[in-house]
């Protein structure tokens, strides 16, 4: 049985409430109709890695600064928004920028946080008995808060700007309205003291905030509480159950105080009994949430026929679960090229293999992003992964993403009209460097790739290689341009993982990869031996027909660069056509499959740009994507083609007023 409760309608456009019911489960439920769900403010970040000092501020500051030394968020007063998340185990303080031409990437001006668990205060030391937050730890969350108003100020925020939110930790406490009287009258500030319901519907928007698109189960993992739903997330429409999410006081902190408590003063076969009994119980009530969030039918039937639903992780308790597994793709001989969480994608046999990550956390010296807090925790967190990975039909879990987003990013999520939110986030993340012609440069870049095979299914474009990776390529193909031939294709290919776009928000690792690779060719693909180990990397995370299009289509990007140096198409020159199509009569027998790439030059009198000279020694570099040794991938699964590019000249009409506005 579960306490069904009404789902929170602080929303943009719609409003319903169911009353509550209860029952001595302890979880939770929130009902409503699904749709799009657009909330209004809450806030999180928990990075899962908590600071084991609770007066330790640990910052980051994400101050990015244009070249010119201004910073980007300057003139943006009326734009940036502060967000305090009162979390289990820290307190995040971020502010972040949500003027128009980059909200959808939510972009954080500075970021930090305290490691202050008001979790751990609301148990005495000694006896492990629950108590009140002590006054000290309010005088000291007050402190904090105080500061943050200074900072904020500095930045230009507006008080009005600025939101409190606060989880399952004050929510739960004995003396939670003192705590909120003392912040109000220390700050002026009330604390928004989110419902169980509105913590897993905000989260779960938190999560959205970080795919284009996505659908599956998702599960947020806290300090005191996780919940679970599903979630489906097309266009910038976020749909989630209509019964909202279940909750349960599973959080990491508070599962791990619960199975000290089930072993403490026993034998070893009377513990062994208390949490298998617990275990059992965790089991039935996950598998009654299932099938009270009315999963449907077309997750179900497509779990049925991959074996297995995809499931979406946020929260710290999961970050630090991600963490462990990414330090174990990266060490031993093992080299996962990309060390950012949101996106990071594991399989079933990884993400459950419970014992070894256990160990990982026991024996490793120091692992990435997993503070010493965080290990404490891991143990309560494989038993719940465990019991999860037992409770979900239909195959369990395929595969599992990793999220950043949480209750900071769904907070400003839902503040975004749909018109935004279904935006390419590395398409916003990129147009900042955009060059003047893009959309024209963009279309010649597409037509480089021939249309589908009506007669061979296998001719086509990867359908998984979307348009936005193609137009993001065009804006920033031309950022490294001033680099030597030294730097400038290692620069590329880490501008997705640590380079310029490494902060974007939204952007899938495969993605980052196809990019990345994309540049790379771009600058003729040279590189030192150093860094070819992290081009194989980067390529082992995609299929090899990904990376033989990605390098073909960097060196047509080289070859439009060649064109057009300073990504300008000038109309009163001869225009440039790119096509290309599918052909079996390549190869110097002329019997090979591949494609041909035709560049069609406008016939004038005069070539006053002088195209000829610019494609002149240029073609080959294309042409060479089609050689045997760039094609992609090892033994059986090798992937390319031939490739021939042909110059011809052409009665090409003049430029339309629509094309020239383009």
């Amino acid at each position: 049985m579960h306490e069904r409760i009404p789902l929170p309608l602080r929303m943009a456009e719609a409003s319903s409430s169911d009353s509550d019911n209860e029952s001595s489960s302890g979880a939770s439920s929130a009902s409503s109709s699904s749709g799009d769900v657009q909330l209004t403010p809450c806030a999180s970040d928990d990075d899962g890695s908590d600071g084991s000092d609770s007066d330790r501020l640990e910052e980051d500051m994400s101050t990015n600064f244009y070249s010119g030394g201004h910073p980007p968020w300057r003139g943006h007063g009326d734009k940036l928004v502060g967000i305090v998340d009162m979390g289990s185990n820290g307190i995040r303080f971020s502010i972040s920028d949500l003027s128009a031409s980059m909200c959808r990437i939510l972009p954080t001006v500075l970021m930090y946080r305290s490691g202050l668990s008001l979790y751990d205060a609301q148990f005495d030391p000694e006896t492990g008995t629950k108590i009140p937050i002590p006054g000290r730890t309010i005088r000291r969350v007050c402190s904090l808060l105080r500061r943050f108003l200074v900072v904020c100020n500095d930045f230009g925020v507006k008080k009005d700007k600025i939101h409190l939110v606060a989880t399952e930790a004050t929510r739960a406490a004995e003396n939670s309205a003192e705590l909120l009287a003392a912040v109000k009258s220390e700050t002026g500030l009330d604390i928004e003291l989110l419902k169980k319901e509105d913590e897993g519907h905000i989260g779960a928007l938190g999560v959205a905030s970080g795919f284009l698109a996505m659908d599956g189960l998702v599960m947020d993992l806290g300090g005191g509480s996780t919940q679970i739903t599903w979630i489906i997330s097309r266009e910038g429409n976020v749909r989630i159950s209509p019964r909202g999410s279940f909750s349960f006081p599973y959080g990491a902190a508070a599962l791990t105080k619960k199975l000290d408590d089930l072993q403490k003063d026993k034998d070893k076969d009377e513990a062994r009994r208390a949490v298998e009994e617990f275990r059992q119980e965790m089991v039935a009530n996950f598998r009654e949430a299932f099938s009270g969030l009315e999963v449907p039918d077309d997750l179900i039937e497509r779990a049925r026929r991959d074996g297995g639903f995809r499931i979406y992780l946020s929260g710290g308790g999961f970050r630090g679960w991600g963490y462990l597994l990414l330090h174990l793709n990266q060490s031993h001989g093992h080299h996962y090229p990309i060390s950012i969480i949101n996106g990071y994608t594991v399989g079933r046999e990884q993400f459950q293999d419970t014992e070894t990550l256990k160990e990982v956390a026991r024996a490793a010296k120091d692992v990435f992003r997993v503070s010493d807090r965080r290990r404490a925790q891991v143990p309560a967190v494989a038993f719940l992964v465990n019991v999860v990975a037992e409770a979900i039909p239909y195959g369990g879990i395929r595969e599992a993403h990793f999220c950043q987003g949480g209750v900071r990013e769904g907070y400003l999520f839902a503040q975004l009209p749909v018109s935004v939110r279904r935006k390419a986030p590395l398409e916003v993340a990129t147009q900042q460097f955009a060059p003047g012609s893009r959309r024209q440069l963009q279309k010649m870049l597409e037509h480089a790739i021939p249309e589908p095979s009506k007669t061979d299914a296998s001719r086509r474009f990867p359908p998984e290689f979307g348009n936005h990776v193609l137009d993001s390529f065009t804006n920033v193909m031309y950022f490294h341009m001033f680099m030597s031939k030294e730097t400038a294709s290692t620069a590329a290919l880490y501008a997705t993982s640590t380079g310029i776009m490494s902060s974007t928000h939204g952007v899938s690792h495969q993605d980052r990869a196809r990019l990345a690779l994309m540049l790379q060719a771009r600058y003729r693909g040279e590189l030192p031996p150093r860094e070819v180990a992290f081009r194989e990397a980067l390529r082992s995370t995609l299929t090899p027909e990904d990376v033989w299009w990605a390098q073909y289509l960097g060196r047509v990007g080289y070859l439009i660069t060649c064109l057009y140096p300073a990504g300008k198409v000038d109309t009163t020159k001869p225009r440039v056509l790119f096509s290309a199509e599918w052909s079996d009569r390549l190869g110097k027998s002329e019997d090979k499959p591949g494609l041909v790439l035709t560049i069609s030059l406008q016939k004038k009198k005069k070539d006053r740009a002088h195209y000829k000279e610019a494609l002149k020694d240029n073609l080959k570099v294309v042409e060479k994507a089609g050689k045997k040794k760039n094609w992609a991938g090892k033994k059986k699964q090798v992937w390319g083609m031939k490739v021939r590019v042909r110059v011809v000249r052409e009665g090409i009409l003049e430029m339309s007023e629509d094309e020239e506005d383009l």
